[in-house]
């Protein structure tokens, strides 16, 4: 699941990489052919509800994407951070995979159109297509591998610097795109990549957020080397799954939501063991769970599926300038909970971190097909 990130498609940036004019013409054709070939009347009528649907979706799933992003880095810190009993990470992520995998049965299911078809479709994809799902095995490991990393690096961070640092993943995601599928980046998207480094390095070391002194030995010591470098493990960990998934799902025709069946089937027996290696048993699995853990339960599950929505109705700007939001959300959010203190050079690592974001995701207008014409 992806964090954050979690079928985390929410690392596979550049999955449905369709122009809005793309996806709608694809749209009409399958749902109205007979319109398409004859009675353009028909078509127009069709066309302006749609696209006001269209539109409709894809500001409203960015709108709760953004939010997500905020509250779930903001969320974690807190989570870890409270002088309470403190619960497992490792169960928090295997009960988030659990729940994700409900959600995802219930809308194949919804997809399918009744409770029947949709258990033949997953007894068919799932089961009789077991080399296809045992393919699935490999994000799956490493998205619950992920998980668990952000969990210590938002137990070691405060939540700025988690957010802005997570946003390495452009990179690692763009390094992956180039080694697997062989894609090559444009000028611009290299000096993205260059400004990010840079804009995440003057973040690290940067003083952003007082030690608080306390003797409660339910809270872990904090190290920020360890948080940066479970952060960057988790960074590249999401880079190379997101470029496999991707690699997969493009491969066949199986919707998302089958595919996240999928995921959090192989997912759930590897959070059991990795709970139960981490914990040594698996009694008192939900110790240490009360409202606000289960609140981070959902919200971690929710963000796989959010981000499925908004890579199929927005584009790589309006999911950067969804990023760049949240980013600041949890800057501002931070000063008032986590005696967060904003400095300059935070500040300007942060502006270097938003642009580049902007920088990746720029896409040049292509030239009027009348003006070239007329040249």
């Amino acid at each position: 699941m992806k964090s954050s990130d979690d079928i985390n498609v929410q690392e596979t940036q550049s999955i449905g990489n369709k122009s809005d004019e793309e996806e709608t013409f694809t749209t009409e054709e399958k749902l109205n052919p007979e319109e398409m070939n004859g009675d353009m009347k028909k078509s127009q009528t069709f066309s302006p509800n749609r696209n006001v649907n269209y539109g409709f979706i894809k500001y409203v799933s960015l709108a709760i994407l953004t939010i997500q992003n905020a509250a779930l880095g903001l969320s974690m810190r807190y989570a870890r951070t409270r002088d309470v009993e403190m619960f497992s990470s490792t169960a928090a992520v295997l009960m988030a995979e659990v729940l994700k995998l409900a959600i995802c049965v219930v809308l194949v299911m919804n997809e399918s159109g009744n409770i029947k078809k949709g258990a033949r479709t997953m007894y068919n994809t799932v089961v009789l297509n077991i080399k296809d799902t045992l393919r699935v095995c490999v994000p799956s490991f490493l998205y619950v591998i992920q998980n668990n990393l952000l969990y210590v690096s938002a137990s070691n961070l405060d939540a700025a610097t988690y957010q802005v640092t997570y946003q390495l993943k452009l990179l690692t995601t763009a390094f992956f795109a180039v080694i697997v599928l062989k894609r090559k980046l444009k000028r611009w998207q290299w000096g993205a990549l260059g400004l990010l480094v840079i804009g995440v390095a003057l973040v690290q070391l940067s003083s952003t957020e007082k030690a608080k002194a306390t003797t409660s030995s339910n809270l872990p010591k904090q190290s920020k080397i360890l948080g940066f470098g479970a952060a960057l493990a988790a960074c590249f960990i999401s880079g190379f799954a997101g470029i496999y998934f991707e690699k997969v799902l493009k491969e066949s025709d199986i919707s998302v939501w089958m595919r996240n069946v999928q995921l959090s089937l192989a997912s759930i027996p590897f959070g059991i063991i990795t709970h139960a290696i981490k914990e040594g048993t698996m009694t008192n699995l939900l110790k240490g769970f009360d409202g606000f853990v289960w609140y981070l339960v959902v919200l971690q599950a929710a963000g796989g599926l959010i981000v499925a929505v908004v890579v199929k109705y927005a584009d790589n700007i309006l999911k950067g300038f969804a990023t760049s939001v949240a980013i600041i959300i949890s800057c501002v959010v931070s000063m008032y909970i986590f005696d967060f203190h904003l400095t300059i050079q935070f500040a300007s690592g942060t502006l270097f971190v938003i642009g580049s974001i902007f920088l990746y995701g720029y896409v040049p207008k292509k030239p009027d097909a009348r003006t070239s014409l007329s040249v």
